[in-house]
């Protein structure tokens, strides 16, 4: 169930929860809120995705998150979660089938350590994009970009398996997918070079059927990365 349209300043405040469904306040291209419905998918569990202007955001939405952000969750009993990593473990926590997450303490503290590295790398995707935007040289943060790439090819290398939690997906690939979805339209593939095993866990990745109900075309991205940097981003675009 999904109401794809954004919902903007002066929109109705949308109604209760569906009955045995999970509301997710998402938008379209949001990375953060991708991780959410890329474990939704995976997990088969039935979800309303309710799209939110960030531009030009509804009053209500404020009393679900008030720091106005996306991705929010929603439950049957009205109870709301915010920060994409603490949905998605809460989403494997409360709905046991196919669980994500590993089992063991140690596993699962190895998949946040992971998480922890990888969150130091996603801000470099955002300097390099505006630092061409002004035409900076970015040389160097492209080069620190190829460098944490190669490190998290080597730990596949270390580990010797298919994705980082072994050889089937696991939650630490769904929290790093949507920025390696967004590295062709972002003009960093060119990063992946040298990275064998990394780039062999992407084709992978984009085989997964999760991965094929939340992705965009490379183009669908591009064009609406062009809105964003031009300040009037396209949250419906496509639709």
């Amino acid at each position: 169930m999904s109401a794809a349209k954004c919902f903007s300043k002066g929109s109705a405040e949308p109604g209760p929860v569906p009955s045995g469904h999970i509301r997710l306040y998402s938008m379209r291209f949001c990375p953060f809120a991708q991780r959410a419905r890329l474990v939704l998918n995976a997990k088969g569990i039935k979800h309303e995705v309710i799209n939110i202007d960030l531009k030009d955001k509804p009053e209500w939405f404020f009393e679900m998150n008030p720091l106005g952000l996306v991705p929010t969750m929603e439950t049957l009993a009205g109870e709301l979660i915010y920060e994409s990593p603490i949905i998605c473990d809460y989403l494997d926590e409360f709905y046991p089938e196919k669980k994500l997450l590993p089992s063991s303490p140690f596993g699962k503290a190895q998949q946040k350590m992971t998480l922890e590295h990888f969150s130091k790398i996603v801000p470099l995707f955002y300097k390099i994009a505006m630092g061409r935007k002004s035409n900076e040289d970015v040389s160097g943060q492209e080069a620190e970009l190829k460098n944490k790439l190669s490190k998290l090819n080597e730990d596949l290398v270390n580990k010797n398996t298919k994705f980082f939690g072994g050889d089937s997906i696991t939650m630490i690939d769904y929290m790093m997918w949507p920025w390696f979805e967004r590295l062709e339209s972002f003009q960093l593939e060119q990063c992946l070079d040298g990275t064998p095993d990394l780039t062999k866990w992407a084709e992978l990745m984009l085989e997964d059927e999760a991965v094929k109900a939340t992705m965009h075309s490379v183009d669908t991205h591009r064009a609406f990365q062009k809105t964003y940097a031009e300040g009037k981003p396209n949250y419906d675009y496509g639709l």
